[in-house]
Parts: structure tokens; C-alpha cells; sequence
């Protein structure tokens, strides 16, 4: 009978035999997994949660159950164990989020015949139902063979010859008196070859002990069977062994005399795809299948085990926190393909640095950890971080592109740092945190400071997410002015935190923070909305010159539709694109000059302007300056605040001026604060000024109070 009859049979019997019991406690995934076997025609019953399920097993009979280990009452491991109390032989497959290596092998030694893991694959799980049920089919097609044996010489022959197993029967020296067919299947060997051969011949030679105490059990009877996992030879190498389970118990038969001959009859089920499945588990409980590292489960396990090494030694170890510096803007441009690519090009450059010995691990998305054992001093530990940096310098090629990628990495040493296994890993993350704060593309070891650091730092980003939804943050705005008629001519919007407790905290104590956690995206987007709706009116009846300057972050800037996502936010608020100025930094340009320059002359072509902020602290490259639709440069307020007759300051502002006016760019000198330094920037011809002179950055309310009608002088003494 097929499979697919028995279960339109069965349709509509409720707890019939052959219908399937779903167990889950969740209903939407009950419901599913219900509705994909009825739309298979399978008939199905349902349970949602363990105790509604033994109920069930208990009332009715079912061919098959498939399982969730996390149930709200008792959990599927119990309900397997009340199915064997019970002595009730259904066949279980696991469905579960649970892929723990105990809970896996658990569910496998209670006799699961699969584990599948949520979210479950729906063609997959209809497969392995459908190789349960003809599983099921064989075994008990081979069972009423079994029935039939005495009865039957010839049935006999046939159906152990069909059987899926191999069946064989030895003398009490261990020869082969008699094997099916399927010997030359699953082995390769003809029956001819293996007749009057020791089994011995078969089994791998590692295995042979527990196979001849197996079969020489004083015990083994026909009542009490023996079971036992081997690994027999295939017919030649190229195959490689198979696992098999064999079970083996004396029987006696008899000759054409009527003597009785002790024999041992057995089977030998081949169970090698359990355990590949077995073994495939157990590698990806303890590995990273894309790069095939260590995941850190295995990373922990082996660091522990080296600090044991060490302290019984009296060595030192380094752990290394590895992460990959622009990383997610090639994920986002080139897609996660391309982005899994790149992760495992750089594993196979990471692991071309490692000593005998070394461990690195994937801990997760583009982090990586690295155990050091066995060190000399940190010098080693400073070696190998450089040759890691050093192998990444070299752009990786993907398909048609060719990307950069760094590493900044934080170091821990024990025991100089930490002795704790999680302590360690905890402390070279933070510094590499502080790599990461600095510039990024580096190594830093740890210290003390920084966990002081780290706890401010928590802290102030615990708040700093509450600011956003509080409505703690402000923007004030600070003018630009003509060096010369002393009108406006734009304002800068600047961010400010009314801290509840701490006061009023400015952009320098907050946005590298802001930065790092990646809330920078969600801040910029909150300045720029406030200064087009708090000012945007006043801007756009302002004669021409008047500009919004707002900056933007370098996480912006590389994102890959930052300049449609800019120009659809420009449009949503109606506010003109050229009366907006963004500055962006020299460093973020340099770092991909060739996608910067792409996305900038896309902005440019809407009429936005583009500011490079703080300028002579970075590269400043005249390369990009003339390769770049660059419009304005600002003075960073450092050289402006050293300007004093014939000093370095001094002339690294008469530079920048000069500099600005052969290419015929608009310059604002940031941070002027005296009288003395306005004559001195408009006497070099400065075009404009921007400063505590004219007075600190103001809400909105009382910058237009200042400025009435948009342009005006700021202070009346300026000539």
C-alpha cells in the first residue's frame, strides 16, 4: 500500500493509526506545520504542549510525531522518555530552536530519527517525514519477513535479499556462511568474495576488539541480542569506510543429518549518514560554517584550557578582539554575498600570521578573537598585531571591485591584566573599542584606565538613547559672518544635550560616544528635521548667501544611498538643497576618495553645498580639493586660536588662505574670539568668521531676535 493512500485512508479518523501528531506550544507555528502536512494530504493531529501530547501518544496511536523540545510544561525530552515508559513505538523527529549539542544528542540517543532546526525549511521537513514513513515501511516489510522465515525457505532468501540491511550468518570460527545482495551495494563486495572469509576481513582494524568481545559474549542469546556501531571496509579506498550498527545473536541449524550447527545470525544497518549528521552537529555546535573557524563556544573552551597551561607553567597568553574597520559599508553596497566573500578572504589572510598552536575564532558578524598561548613577552603579542594589520592592507578583490578593508584590535594579557576567562575577552574588547575611538586601523593593549573610561561610557549611553526619545537634545545655531561687512551670511546647526543632572553637555562629550554605538544615523536626522523646521522659513526669505550648515558623520556619508536619502529627507521637510551646506571631514574623504567623490558630485549637481570641516588638521590634499566639488573650507579653530604675529599658527592660516583663493574657494575661520584676530583674518582676506566674538551658538528664538531680518550686522563695531 503507498504511502499516499494510507494517508488519504486516514484523512478524517482523528487518532487513527498513520496519522501524524504535531507538538508545539507555540500556535502560529503549530498552525503552520498543520497546515503544510494537510495540504501534503497527511492527516494530522495536534498538541500544545507536552502534557496535552502524552495524553494523546497515550489514547491513540500515530505513525509519526514531530516534536519541539521547549515546551511550557514538561519539556520533549520528557515526552520521548514517557514514550519509552510507555513502550509506545513512534517514530519521533525533533523541531526545535534548541541546537545545543546536549540537547541535539539527547534527542538522538532517545532514538529521534531527525533533528531539525526553527525556522524549519518546509520542502525539508516534508522530505524527512516522507523518509520516516519509508523508513518505517521497510522496517516492518522486514519484520514480517522475519515472521515468515520458518515457514518459508524461499520467501526467506527473497525478502532478506530485498531487505535494506545487510544480513549475514557466521560459523562459531567467524566465517561468512551467508550474506544477501545488498553486501555488494553498500560495500562494494561480491558475495562470492566475502564467503568463507573471517569477518574480521571487514571491520576497520581499530574496531576489531569490541567486534570479537561483541560476538563472544557468554551472554548472547537469541533473547538478548547484542548491538554494536562499526565501521566495516568498503571495496577499495575511494569510498572510504561506512558506519554500520550491527546486531548479532546464535541461533541453531541443521545440517542434512539432523546435527545441529551453532551459528551467529546478524544484520548490519548502515548508519553512516546519522553519522556524518551526528558529526556535521557537532562541528557546527563548536564552529563558524562560513569561515570554518572556531565560533566562541570553542574559542572559551580552549581559552580556558590555556589559561590552565599557563598558570601551571608560569606563562603568559594574549587575547586579541579583532574588528573589521569599514566592513559594513562594503556590506551594504556590494550585499551580503560579496560581504560573506570578504569575510572569508580575510580569515584566510588572518590565518597566514598565526603561530602552531594560535586559535582564532569568528565571535560573531565581523569580530574575530585570537588566543595567543605560550608567550615570550607582549613584544610577541605587538608582533603579531602588526602582522595582522599588515596583511590587510592589500585591497581584496571581489569579482569586479576592489575594496579596503583594516582591523582594529584590543589586547588583553594574562596575567596582567585579568586571570578571568570572560574578563579577558571582556577587556580586549574594550580596547579595541579605544582603537576604534581614535582613528581605528590599529592595536591597543589594555589598561586600568580604560575600564573607568567604559563605565562613564555605559552610563552616558544609556542616557544618550533615553535623550533621543526624552527630547533632551537642542540645536543651537552659530553664525557665519562676513569678515568684512559683518552680515550673515549662514548659521551652523549645532547640537546640544540638556542633560537632567549633568546640565548642558556639548558635541565633543557626546558624539564620539554617539559614533560608536551607532546612534549618530538616527541624531543627524533628528538636527537636520529640528533646523529645517525650527529655522527653514527664515533661511529660505533670506537673500541668496544665507546657508544651513549641517554636519554629517562619516557612518552617513558611506552609507550607499546616503544621497537619496538626503535629498528625499530635503523634499519631505521643503526645504531648498541650495540653501544647505554639509560639512564632512578631510579623514572620511581620504578613506574612499572614489565613492566620496561619486556621491558628492551627485549633491553638488542638486545645488548642495559641500564644506570640508576642521581643515589642516587632517591630509589636506590638494588632489581631492581639485578632484572634488568642494565649495568651502573651514579653518580648524586650533590655528585660529595660535594666531599671534609670526608664529607656526599664523602661517599655517595664511596657507590655508592662500591656498583657498587660487581655487577659488569661499573660507570661514572657525573659533575667532578676539578683535585681534578678525583684523588679522580680514586683512589676509578671509572671506568669513565664525566665533565667541560675534557670541556663542543660540536657539532659534534668540539667534532670529539678533538677526531680525535675516541679515544684519552682528556687532556694530565691526568696520
Amino acid at each position: 500500500m503507498s504511502l499516499k493512500k494510507i494517508n488519504n485512508n486516514d484523512k478524517n479518523e482523528g487518532h487513527a493509526a498513520g496519522s501524524l501528531l504535531v507538538v508545539d506550544d507555540d500556535p502560529r507555528v503549530l498552525e503552520s506545520i498543520t497546515s503544510l502536512l494537510r495540504d501534503h494530504e497527511f492527516s494530522v493531529d495536534s498538541a500544545i504542549n507536552g502534557n496535552q501530547a502524552c495524553q494523546k501518544l497515550a489514547e491513540g496511536q500515530y505513525r509519526l510525531v514531530l516534536l519541539d523540545l521547549r515546551l511550557p510544561d514538561i519539556q520533549g525530552q520528557e515526552v520521548m522518555a514517557f514514550m519509552d515508559r510507555r513502550e509506545i513505538d513512534t517514530a519521533v523527529i525533533v523541531v526545535s530552536g534548541d541546537t545545543s549539542f546536549t540537547a541535539i544528542s539527547r534527542a538522538l540517543r532517545r532514538g529521534a530519527y531527525d533533528y531539525l532546526r526553527k525556522p524549519y525549511d518546509p520542502d525539508e521537513l516534508v522530505a524527512t517525514i516522507n523518509s520516516v514513513l519509508e523508513t518505517q515501511s521497510l522496517e516492518a516489510s522486514h519484520q514480517e519477513a522475519c515472521s515468515r522465515l520458518q515457514r518459508s525457505e524461499e520467501l526467506h532468501r527473497y525478502i532478506v535479499n530485498s531487505s535494506p540491511d545487510i544480513v549475514f550468518m557466521l560459523d562459531r570460527r567467524g566465517h561468512f556462511q551467508f550474506l544477501n545482495r545488498k553486501v555488494e551495494t553498500l560495500l562494494g563486495y561480491r558475495v562470492e568474495d566475502l564467503l568463507n572469509r573471517h569477518i574480521r576481513y571487514l571491520i576497520e582494524e581499530q574496531d576489531f576488539g569490541r567486534a570479537s568481545w561483541a560476538f563472544n559474549d557468554p551472554t548472547l542469546s537469541a533473547e538478548n541480542p547484542r548491538t554494536i556501531e562499526l565501521r566495516l571496509k568498503t571495496r577499495g579506498s575511494a569510498r572510504g569506510n561506512r558506519h554500520f550498527e550491527i546486531t548479532a545473536f546464535p541461533v541453531n541449524t541443521q545440517d542434512s543429518d539432523g546435527t545441529n550447527i551453532p551459528q551467529i545470525y546478524g544484520t548490519a544497518r548502515d548508519i553512516t549518514e546519522r553519522k556524518e549528521a551526528e558529526a556535521f552537529i557537532n562541528f557546527q555546535a563548536y564552529h563558524d560554517l562560513l569561515t570554518r573557524l572556531p565560533n566562541r563556544a570553542l574559542f572559551k573552551d580552549r581559552l580556558g584550557l590555556g589559561i590552565s597551561q599557563a598558570e601551571r607553567n608560569g606563562q603568559r597568553l594574549a587575547v586579541m578582539f579583532l574588528d573589521l574597520d569599514r566592513f559594513k559599508v562594503i556590506n551594504d553596497t556590494l550585499g551580503h554575498a560579496m560581504g560573506d566573500r570578504l569575510l572569508q578572504a580575510v580569515t584566510q589572510r588572518l590565518q597566514g600570521c598565526l603561530r602552531q598552536g594560535d586559535t582564532l575564532s569568528r565571535f560573531g558578524g565581523d569580530e574575530f578573537t585570537l588566543l595567543l598561548p605560550a608567550l615570550r613577552n607582549t613584544d610577541d603579542a605587538r608582533k603579531i598585531a602588526r602582522k595582522l594589520i599588515g596583511a590587510l592592507k592589500t585591497p581584496f578583490k571581489l569579482g569586479e571591485h576592489e575594496v579596503y578593508v583594516g582591523v582594529s584590535i584590543g589586547i588583553a594579557i594574562y596575567p596582567d591584566s585579568a586571570t578571568d576567562l570572560e574578563e579577558l575577552i571582556q577587556q580586549a574588547d574594550i580596547a579595541m573599542y579605544h582603537v576604534k575611538g581614535r582613528g581605528k586601523d590599529g592595536y591597543q593593549f589594555y589598561s586600568a584606565a580604560m575600564s573607568v573610561d567604559t563605565t562613564n561610557r555605559l552610563g552616558l549611553e544609556r542616557d544618550l538613547r533615553r535623550a533621543l526619545q526624552a527630547g533632551e537634545l537642542r540645536v543651537h545655531y552659530q553664525p557665519q559672518v562676513c569678515a568684512h561687512s559683518g552680515e550673515c551670511r549662514g548659521v551652523e546647526a549645532l547640537v546640544r544635550w540638556e542633560h537632567p543632572s549633568r546640565g548642558l553637555i556639548y558635541p565633543g562629550d557626546f558624539l564620539p560616544l554617539a559614533e560608536e554605538t551607532r546612534l549618530i544615523g538616527d541624531l543627524s536626522e533628528w538636527v537636520l528635521a529640528t533646523a529645517c523646521r525650527e529655522i527653514g522659513d527664515w533661511v529660505k526669505t533670506a537673500p541668496p548667501e544665507m546657508k544651513l550648515s549641517v554636519n554629517f558623520s562619516p557612518m552617513q556619508v558611506e552609507h550607499p544611498h546616503f544621497v537619496d536619502l538626503l535629498l528625499q529627507r530635503l523634499e519631505h521637510y521643503d526645504f531648498p538643497p541650495e540653501r544647505l551646506e554639509i560639512e564632512i571631514t578631510e579623514n572620511m574623504i581620504i578613506n574612499d576618495l572614489e565613492q566620496i567623490s561619486r556621491k558628492l558630485d551627485k549633491l553638488s549637481s542638486y545645488g548642495v553645498h559641500i564644506a570640508i570641516d576642521d581643515f589642516g588638521t587632517g591630509y589636506s590634499s590638494l588632489n581631492y580639493l581639485h578632484r572634488l566639488p568642494i565649495h568651502t573650507l573651514k579653518v580648524d579653530q586650533s590655528f585660529v586660536q595660535a594666531i599671534r604675529q609670526g608664529d607656526e599658527g599664523a602661517c599655517i592660516v595664511n596657507a590655508i588662505v592662500a591656498m583657498a583663493h587660487g581655487l577659488q574657494l569661499n573660507i570661514v575661520a572657525e573659533g575667532v574670539e578676539t578683535e585681534a584676530q578678525l583684523h588679522y583674518l580680514r586683512d589676509l582676506g578671509c572671506d568669513s568668521i565664525q566665533g565667541f566674538y560675534y557670541g556663542p551658538a543660540q536657539p532659534a528664538s534668540e539667534l532670529q531676535k539678533a538677526l531680525p531680518n535675516g541679515i544684519q550686522k552682528v556687532r556694530s563695531h565691526v568696520v
